[in-house]
């Protein structure tokens, strides 16, 4: 006989769980290194809260597409629209170029379901913002259960019309497997794919929905057997948010533990609702932070975000805050916004439009004013303008696209990507190779090409350094393009004996340990060619994107560690001292001496700001160390040319 689906308290702790563990994860609480598998013990309740409502529309043949879009919409979007509109209100006077058009267009993806699609595109590009600053990255989750509510009531549909319903278990059964196995094939293969989509998370909610459908055939617990599940089912969902890291495989196998405890918990719940483990979770407390806890789940992130981005601290003083002030905005909204709209008998066709098309239509122009008047941005003061115009404005990428964008293999030769001294006989006696971080330091070059006979190539790409044919065939086989750019530069490179400046972003290479040789081995295919090799060592890199703008942020101290500076730079250290046992006649020009001392590395020099994000520099702070350096140090560029 069928469990008649009624309201479960221990659920409603359940979800204050989930959400708890999500804050305290993200408001960076010591030991709770795991604890964004909140998000995922709240897609198994989904699973199984949305089934039983569904199971029950179908016996009672009621079930309408409309009315039930148009109850999902009643409930997520109203209390989403209230907080992301705070939201922009609240980042408004702080975020600038990117990061606030960023917001936007994540507005916009959030609102129509699709977020975790914009953020994983978005994150997997090469120059993706940081993470930690993205006031909306929360509403993934949103939008791959909202994915879930596309899918899943017309499967569950169809199989009630023309299939066996719930007697249907082995399709469900092989399904369950096929959904897992992928998730973890995913989570070993795609890792960005697997946490943000729907593919990598749907066995997830099928164990929620698993258990609406198929509980009465699974053997009816005892007091007893009820009390030992539900205790290991909770025992897995605190035990996973205390021992996984972000730093392991997610969502795959780690994520069955929690989802699976999950589980068990509300399987129990169905057949001895009053053992402990329901109990604990049915305390006032809980029931009450699971009531709000979609509001608590909204609310918690941006003001986070924000303080992240303004590289404000999250002490415990800062922490106990925003607790106090995410609960109370919760329960405000739940009790004014939530009840208010959730049980209106509005059609699909009046929520749809109210609370989908036209705050679409509002953030639409909200976003195109944004990308058409911010590039000045019109919120900075007049005072701080000509800083911001140093960040946003001069990207050396951007600047000389032309020699960073173009034809892969088919690379710019033209005086457009020369700099220095006007070549003899129109040809070059230099190149710069490498990739964005070598561009990025032409400012920096250029001035200590200055008074020289140095006539400079560029030739640089995003995430290309340059190998020479015989090693970019292994360590860049799976992307042919870095492949046959590299054999196109080592053919012009083998032409002639000429100078080469190499850049490159050593400490995310050297990460890996075969590029320690790969690099080494590089400078010996240079050095046979004829070559003279300079290589540029690399500026230092900033805990966050967020200290570049640090002037803008009208901060006291724009300074970083020098020992987390060094520390950062042990594998290029090992590489550095391998290349000159080897090749004692390869010089080394270190940008660094100018920014660094045994304590601290500045960020600004002479009032100007150094840095585009965490790890580029813009051109007018390369162009300002540059003079610096010739200053200090003078021309570290030898007289003798090939």
């Amino acid at each position: 006989m069928k469990a008649k689906p009624s309201y479960r308290a221990d659920i409603e702790g359940l979800r204050a769980l989930a959400v708890i563990l999500v804050i305290l994860y993200h408001f960076q609480v010591p030991g709770i290194t795991g604890g964004f598998i909140g998000v995922d013990v709240f897609f198994v309740i989904s699973g199984f809260v949305i089934t039983q409502l569904l199971e029950r529309a179908f016996q009672k043949d009621s079930f309408r597409f409309r009315d039930f879009y148009a109850r999902r919409i009643r409930r997520l979007v109203p209390v989403f629209l209230l907080v992301s509109t705070v939201t922009f209100l609240m980042i408004s006077p702080f975020y600038i170029g990117d990061a606030y058009y960023i917001f936007a267009k994540s507005w916009m993806a959030s609102l129509i379901g699709l977020s975790n699609l914009y953020y994983f595109n978005e994150l997997t590009q090469y120059f993706a913002p940081e993470t930690l600053s993205l006031s909306l990255l929360h509403t993934w989750s949103l939008a791959v259960e909202e994915q879930f509510y596309l899918l899943w009531p017309a499967s569950l549909y169809l199989a009630y019309r023309f299939g066996k319903g719930r007697n249907a278990h082995w399709p469900f059964r092989i399904t369950l497997v096929a959904t897992f196995a992928l998730s973890v094939y995913m989570a070993s293969t795609h890792p960005a794919a697997a946490y943000y989509l729907l593919p990598a998370r749907l066995f997830e909610f099928m164990l929620g929905t698993g258990v609406a459908l198929f509980s009465q055939q699974l053997p009816r617990l005892n007091r007893g057997r009820a009390e030992t599940l539900a205790l290991i089912g909770l025992t897995l969902i605190v035990a996973t948010a205390l021992l996984i890291t972000k730093h392991d495989h997610f969502p795959g196998y780690n994520a069955l533990w929690p989802t699976l405890g999950t589980a068990m918990v509300i399987y129990a719940g169905l057949h001895q609702p009053g053992t402990f483990t329901a109990r604990l979770l049915s305390l006032p407390v809980m029931v009450f932070l699971g009531g709000i806890s979609y509001s608590l789940y909204l609310w918690h992130w941006p003001p986070v975000a924000l303080m992240h981005y303004q590289l404000i601290e999250l002490t415990w003083l800062n922490r106990l805050l925003l607790m106090v002030g995410i609960v109370a905005l919760s329960w405000l909204s739940f009790r004014f916004v939530e009840n208010r709209y959730r049980h209106r008998e509005w059609s699909f066709k009046k929520s749809f439009l109210i609370f989908i098309l036209a705050p679409l239509i509002g953030i639409w122009a909200i976003q195109s004013t944004i990308r058409i008047a911010d590039d000045i941005s019109f919120r900075i003061p007049e005072e701080r303008r000509e800083l911001y115009k140093i960040i946003a404005n001069n990207n050396p990428a951007d600047l000389y696209k032309r020699c960073f964008k173009g034809d892969p293999v088919d690379f710019n030769k033209s005086d457009a990507c020369l700099f220095g001294a006007e070549p003899q006989n129109g040809q070059p006696n230099s190149m710069l190779i490498g990739d964005s971080h070598a561009i990025a330091q032409i400012g920096f070059l250029e001035q200590l090409l200055k008074g020289t006979d140095y006539s400079v190539l560029m030739v640089t790409r995003a995430s290309t350094p340059f190998l020479p044919p015989a090693i970019a065939e292994k360590a860049q086989a799976a992307d042919p393009t870095k492949v046959a750019r590299n054999q196109a530069i080592s053919d012009t490179l083998s032409q002639r004996p000429m100078t080469v400046f190499i850049g490159a972003w050593w400490s995310a290479y050297l990460k890996h340990d075969a590029y320690q040789a790969y690099f080494v081995d590089t400078i010996g295919w240079l050095k046979d060619q004829g070559h003279t090799v300079i290589v540029l060592e690399d500026v230092p890199e900033l805990p966050s994107s967020s200290y570049a703008e640090c002037l803008l942020k009208n901060m006291d101290d724009c300074s970083i560690s020098a020992a987390d500076v060094e520390d950062s730079l042990r594998n290029f250290y090992q590489y550095k001292q391998a290349a000159q046992q080897r090749y004692p006649d390869v010089q080394w020009i270190n940008p660094r001496k100018v920014l660094c001392d045994d304590k601290r590395c500045q960020t600004v020099l002479n009032g100007i700001p150094l840095y585009r994000d965490e790890s580029h520099l813009n051109n007018v702070g390369g162009i300002e160390i540059g003079k610096e350096y010739l200053k200090r140090f003078g021309n570290p560029l030898p007289d003798a040319l090939h």
